[in-house]
């Protein structure tokens, strides 16, 4: 394997077992719902794709394009992408089975608090949402993170300091 493939690998790993186990602790620890633990993995993620782009220039001492760096973030970020969706399967289905029904019952309370609904309405609401669930965060999770991805890596790769000239072809 070449270096360069098995470093964005091993990064990936790593910034997906951090948030993983940032996910796991939120969960057990009733932070699911709270809003600041909604924004936490993609603040992460953006903050561990600039660091990863940095370090990646920094390793080629700048001799690198913008082009480059970023292409590197987002190649991290397809990989972070594949993880945390075998992770939301496995959570969905075997780790946390009840977290669709704690969602569901969340959104509820939210629709009812606000009080603009009929209860017939809220009811056909979360049938529908009960019925869509599963496909729903599958594709939050995969256009979610590639798009924090995306951004973190078009951060990364603003930051990073470059020392070959930029080539416009």
């Amino acid at each position: 394997m070449e270096p360069d493939k098995k470093k964005y690998i091993n990064t990936a790993l790593v910034i997906s077992l951090i948030l993983v186990v940032i996910e796991l602790v939120g969960k057990f620890a009733g932070f699911t719902f709270d809003t600041w633990f909604k924004w936490l993995p993609s603040v992460l993620l953006i903050v561990a794709l600039i660091i990863a782009c940095r370090n990646f220039g920094k390793e080629r001492s700048g001799n690198v394009s913008f082009g480059n760096v970023f292409g590197y973030g987002f190649k991290v970020t397809l990989i972070v992408t594949g993880i945390m969706l075998i992770y939301t399967i496995l959570a969905l289905f075997f780790i946390f089975p009840e977290m669709k029904d704690l969602v569901i019952e969340e959104a509820r309370k939210q629709m009812e608090e606000k009080g603009t609904l009929s209860q017939d309405n809220i009811d056909t609401a979360l049938a529908m949402t009960r019925k869509l669930f599963i496909p729903f965060a599958i594709l939050g999770v995969i256009f979610g993170t590639l798009l924090i991805g995306a951004l973190g890596s078009l951060l990364g790769a603003t930051f990073t300091k470059k020392t070959q000239a930029q080539n416009s072809f």
